[in-house]
């Protein structure tokens, strides 16, 4: 028996002891987790069976088929896509315990606490404290996170501060496991051009963190944190979607039941967008097959570049083909939502919320950096603040 036929067989059993229709959907969630279903390729115990990451499209297509629920990876794909990965490859295996089966279910909603007002497209350049009581005590930090997902729903979030001010500005950060309901922690909304306020500022103010949430050696943050980011660029650039899936699905649609608003011109623009997405989709495909067998690169980075651009101009061309409609607006309501819709709202929206991909999950400019150096292999430009201090750039 082939191991995909093993796992579907794992399945069938699992959903004749769970049934989807009469199992709680929090209960199935967790009894899924226990399986080993959740993501087939962690370890066993921790969600998984330590199977190749591509069977994991086996396990998900037999739930689907049986109508079981999911975890809904919108709203916390924050944890799934960036905090997991790097408690998995960095946490000791009381985090991986405590955190990782909470995080797949959902229960606990996690956030990304890197930039700051200072140190957006520098994040290595970040000015967030954190300092030792003590030899072996806890660590108390201050500072000022910004561009927050999600934070005013988060109940952890992973955080990167300065530990060694002394350091190069890459060499003195530690990342830590940060419990967003801690005194000292203030959340507050930005809200965005959308009307809405997903975004937070987030403010530090003597938060105080036990050393067993930290991830990874002390000094060591950088390093973490790129494992992070790297999968970051893939969650967003890289996501599985049929085709027509994404922002190209509500375009199409339109064309195709609104013949009157059609123009020679607009025709030729929706082909092409139409072709770069399908190649954007299939590109996506590969990156994940690639996935199954290592870790993520640089080329997360390049797939991401492309989401953000893709999006920005199927969202301006819908707003032109729909003419004076695409200049309404549904709701300018301040509200903070549990996740970000893309196809759910109307034109409008989706054109003003497209201009942030090209900054959430690293700017452009700085993705086009890495493209250029660790993709195609280009001479690094100059970088006068390497090697020195943190301390003595920050003045």
């Amino acid at each position: 028996m082939t191991e995909a036929a093993e796992l579907r067989l794992r399945v069938s059993e699992f959903l004749a002891a769970h049934p989807p229709a009469d199992t709680e959907r929090g209960a199935f969630l967790s009894a899924r987790y226990d399986a080993g279903l959740a993501w087939v390729h962690y370890p066993a115990g921790l969600g998984g069976l330590g199977a190749a990451r591509s069977l994991q499209a086996v396990v998900d297509a037999e739930l689907e088929a049986a109508g079981a629920p999911d975890n809904d990876p919108r709203r916390i794909g924050i944890g799934l896509g960036m905090a997991a990965p790097t408690i998995l490859a960095y946490g000791t295996e009381e985090q991986k315990r405590r955190f990782l089966r909470p995080l797949w279910t959902g229960e606990e909603v996690w956030c990304q606490l890197f930039s700051e007002p200072g140190a957006g497209s520098d994040l290595a350049a970040l000015g967030t404290r954190a300092v030792r009581d003590g030899a072996d005590g806890d660590w108390i930090v201050n500072g000022q996170k910004v561009w927050t997902s999600s934070a005013h729903l988060a109940r952890w979030a992973i955080l990167i501060a300065r530990t060694d001010p002394d350091a190069p500005k890459h060499h003195g950060i530690t990342y830590f496991l940060c419990d967003m309901t801690d005194p000292g922690v203030e959340v507050r909304p930005l809200r965005q051009i959308t009307g809405e306020a997903e975004f937070n500022e987030v403010f530090l103010t003597g938060v105080r963190i036990p050393d067993d949430r930290r991830l990874g050696p002390v000094g060591e943050g950088w390093k973490v944190a790129r494992t992070t980011l790297m999968n970051e660029r893939v969650s967003i650039g890289g996501m599985r979607l049929p085709r027509e899936g994404g922002m190209i699905g509500p375009v199409a649609r339109t064309w195709r039941d609104r013949p009157e608003l059609r123009t020679h011109e607009l025709h030729q623009r929706l082909l092409t967008l139409w072709v770069q997405a399908e190649v954007a989709r299939l590109t996506g495909e590969r990156l994940r097959q690639q996935l199954a067998v290592g870790q993520p690169g640089p080329e997360g980075s390049g797939m991401k570049l492309g989401f953000a651009r893709l999006n920005q101009e199927i969202s301006g061309l819908e707003v032109e083909l729909r003419g004076g409609e695409g200049l309404l607006y549904d709701d300018w309501t301040m509200r903070r939502p549990e996740l970000v819709d893309f196809t759910g709202r109307d034109a409008g929206y989706r054109y003003l919320r497209s201009k942030g991909n090209s900054i959430e999950g690293g700017t452009s400019e700085v993705l086009l950096n890495i493209v250029a150096e660790r993709v195609l292999a280009l001479p690094p430009e100059p970088r006068n603040d390497k090697d020195v201090p943190w301390k003595d750039l920050a003045r």
